[in-house]
């Protein structure tokens, strides 16, 4: 009987952590990983070093949970932002969509995630407790919700809303320009500026 021919066990085990990547199939698991031991240029070693740099030296904003080298992110360091306008997010990947319509010139928050009981998560585990004490020490006029447009989204938006309901605070949602049971990473910039300036009352 034949013997099978196989890679030696380094490379199945370089395309074996590839595949673990999001989008990461094993065709292109194979193929990345066959160029990192064929290459003839020290790439694959700048690449190792960039992620464990990144890895050492990113973490998450202290105030809006989005990624900073330090202790917060460069937009909640921004002095010419506006302190009194505060835009609620679902995931810390979501801010940038936003910043780049250059519509908004207020600070964020991200939740890190929506309320999903299916899902197991609970108000408990999202950063809400963070953003109400945000709202206690920082004079805020108006909080918008940019959550996706989906049951979950919805939830989470009434659940914080009704607890800020007594508190003499503009709450808004932005407007439906987001498909419905779509995130914001998916919406062009046309959308998701009209979406800001369309926001509504809640």
């Amino acid at each position: 009987m034949l013997r099978r021919t196989e890679y030696p066990a380094a490379i199945r085990n370089l395309i074996a952590q590839l595949r673990q990547m999001p989008g990461v199939g094993p065709r292109s698991a194979e193929r990345i990983a066959l160029w990192m031991v064929r290459t003839r240029t020290d790439q694959p070693e700048q690449i190792a070093r960039a992620v464990t740099d990144t890895r050492h030296s990113i973490r998450p904003c202290n105030l809006c949970g989005f990624f900073a080298a330090g202790e917060i992110c460069e937009i909640c360091g921004d002095s010419s932002r506006a302190t009194e306008l505060l835009c609620v997010v679902e995931q810390p990947t979501d801010i940038l969509p936003l910043e780049k319509t250059g519509v908004f010139r207020g600070r964020y928050h991200s939740l890190g995630g929506k309320i999903s009981p299916l899902d197991h998560v609970a108000p408990e585990d999202l950063r809400i407790k963070e953003l109400f004490d945000r709202i206690d020490r920082e004079k805020m006029s108006e909080i918008i919700f940019a959550l996706p447009a989906d049951v979950e989204g919805e939830a989470t938006t009434n659940y914080i809303v009704d607890l800020l309901k007594h508190k003499p605070i503009t709450l808004t949602r932005i407007a439906r320009g987001i498909p419905a049971g779509g995130g914001l990473e998916s919406a062009d910039e046309l959308t998701l500026s009209a979406a800001l300036s369309g926001r509504t009352k809640l």
